[in-house]
C-alpha cells in the first residue's frame, strides 16, 4: 500500500475542525476550476478565430502559387503549360496578371489591383462562393469588384456607363518624347457584372477581369503573366507536386504553399495565441499561490497528526510526500473539472451558437484536443511546483514532540 497516497486521500476527503481552513480549501479548488475552464475556453476561441480568419484567405489563395523570382512578371510558353498539365497530382492551374490601378467612376475614385484571370481561375480557387450579387458576366469587358470598391465608387452593375481603369504606361521616356498630347496612362472601360465580399481589406483590393483584356491594358503579350495558381488533387503530395512544378518553371518563378503565401497572417495569429496563453497562464500562476497557502494551512491544522505519524516511524520525506500528493490531487481534479466545464460550454456554442458576432453569425470556436492537453499539462506542472513549495514547509522543528 502507498502510505502517503492513502493519508493524502483521507485528508482530501475529511473536513478540518477549523471552518476557516475549509473555506480556504473550497476557494482554492474553485479558483483552479474557474482558471482552467477560462484558459481552455480562450484557447478554443482563438483556435476558432484562427480558422475563421484563414478561411477568408483560403478563398483567394490556391493550394500552390508560382510567383516571379525577380520583378513582377515572367513568361509561360505553350510547351511549359503543356508540361504543367501533365504533372501527376495537379488537378488544374490558372494564369493571372495583376497590377495596381486607378479606378474612377463619376468623379469618385480609388486605388486597387486589377487582376486578369483566365477561365480556369474559378475552378482553382473558391472565389465563386464569395459573390453576393451579380455574376462573372459573359462579355469580355465585364468585371467583378469587391464590396468595398462598390461602396466607395457606387458603380451600378451592367450599366452602360462603365467604370474606368487607369494604369501607367510601361516604358521609358519623357512626355515630350511620347508626344505633347500623349496620355501617360492606358485606360480601360469596364462594366461591372458582379460584386464579391470576403472581408474588409480584400473587398477593397481587387477588380477581376479577363486575362487577355488585362494583358492588352498592360501592353503584355499572351505569354507574360504575374502568377500561376495551382489546385491539387485530393490525395496529392504538396511537396512532390511543388518540386515537379519547379522543374518545369526553373529559376524564373518560386512556388509557394498556402501558408507561405500568408506568412504575416500566420505569424500574427500564432503570436496572438501565444500571448493570450501566457497571459492566462500568469493568471493561473497567481491563482495557484492559493494552493501553496491552502497546503500550508492544512499542515498547521494537521500538525498534531503529523507529530503522531512521526512518532510512529513516518519519515520527514514521507510526511512531505503526503502534502505534496494532496496538492497534486487538488490541482489535477480541479483542472479536470474545469476542462470538462469548458468543453461543455464550447460544445454548446458549436451546437447552438448562443453567442453571436452578428445576428446570423455565431462566434467561431473550435474544440481541439491539443488545447485540452495544453491546459491539463499547464495545470499539472503548476500544481507540481506549488505543491513542492508548500510541502517543503514540513521540517524537523515543526513536528518534533
Amino acid at each position: 500500500m502507498n502510505f502517503p497516497l492513502y493519508i493524502a486521500k483521507r485528508y482530501l476527503r475529511s473536513k478540518s475542525s477549523q471552518n476557516a481552513v475549509n473555506i480556504i480549501n473550497f476557494i482554492t479548488f474553485l479558483v483552479i476550476v474557474i482558471g482552467s475552464a477560462a484558459l481552455f475556453i480562450v484557447l478554443s476561441a482563438f483556435a476558432g478565430l484562427k480558422t475563421f480568419s484563414l478561411s477568408f484567405s483560403n478563398t483567394f489563395d490556391p493550394d500552390l502559387k508560382a510567383s516571379p523570382t525577380v520583378g513582377k512578371h515572367f513568361t509561360l510558353s505553350a510547351d511549359e503549360a503543356s508540361a504543367l498539365a501533365e504533372i501527376e497530382g495537379l488537378a488544374n492551374f490558372s494564369k493571372e496578371l495583376e497590377e495596381r490601378a486607378y479606378l474612377t467612376y463619376k468623379e469618385k475614385s480609388t486605388i486597387a489591383y486589377i487582376k486578369g484571370v483566365d477561365e480556369n481561375y474559378r475552378a482553382v480557387t473558391g472565389v465563386d462562393s464569395t459573390l453576393i450579387f451579380g455574376n462573372w458576366g459573359s462579355d469580355v469587358y465585364n468585371g467583378v469588384i469587391g464590396f468595398g470598391i462598390y461602396n466607395l465608387l457606387g458603380v451600378p452593375m451592367n450599366n452602360r456607363t462603365a467604370m474606368e481603369v487607369l494604369v501607367p504606361k510601361p516604358g521609358e521616356g519623357s512626355f515630350s518624347q511620347q508626344g505633347f498630347n500623349a496620355k501617360p496612362y492606358n485606360d480601360l472601360a469596364l462594366v461591372v457584372s458582379g460584386v464579391y465580399a470576403v472581408e474588409e481589406s480584400l473587398d477593397k483590393k481587387y477588380v477581376f477581369a479577363s486575362l487577355p483584356l488585362v494583358q492588352d491594358l498592360l501592353r503584355k503579350d499572351s505569354t507574360e503573366i504575374s502568377g500561376i495558381n495551382f489546385k491539387l488533387t485530393e490525395n496529392a503530395s504538396p511537396n512532390d507536386v511543388r518540386n515537379s512544378i519547379a522543374e518545369v518553371l526553373g529559376e524564373k518563378a518560386s512556388v509557394l504553399t498556402r501558408r507561405e503565401q500568408n506568412t504575416s497572417l500566420y505569424r500574427m495569429l500564432n503570436t496572438e495565441n501565444l500571448a493570450t496563453y501566457l497571459i492566462f497562464t500568469l493568471v493561473l500562476i497567481i491563482a495557484l499561490f492559493n494552493v501553496v497557502g491552502a497546503i500550508i494551512m492544512m499542515i498547521l491544522d494537521k500538525q498534531q497528526n503529523s507529530k503522531t505519524l512521526f512518532s510512529l516511524g513516518t519519515t520527514i520525506k514521507e510526511l512531505r510526500r503526503i502534502y505534496f500528493i494532496q496538492g497534486i490531487l487538488v490541482t489535477s481534479f480541479g483542472g479536470l473539472i474545469g476542462v470538462l466545464i469548458g468543453s461543455l460550454l464550447i460544445g454548446s456554442q458549436l451546437v447552438f451558437g448562443w453567442l453571436k458576432i452578428t445576428p446570423s453569425l455565431a462566434y467561431p470556436v473550435e474544440f481541439n484536443v491539443l488545447n485540452l492537453l495544453i491546459v491539463i499539462g499547464t495545470i499539472v506542472v503548476l500544481g507540481f511546483i506549488s505543491s513542492k513549495i508548500a510541502s517543503s514547509r514540513i521540517t524537523q522543528k515543526l513536528i518534533s514532540p
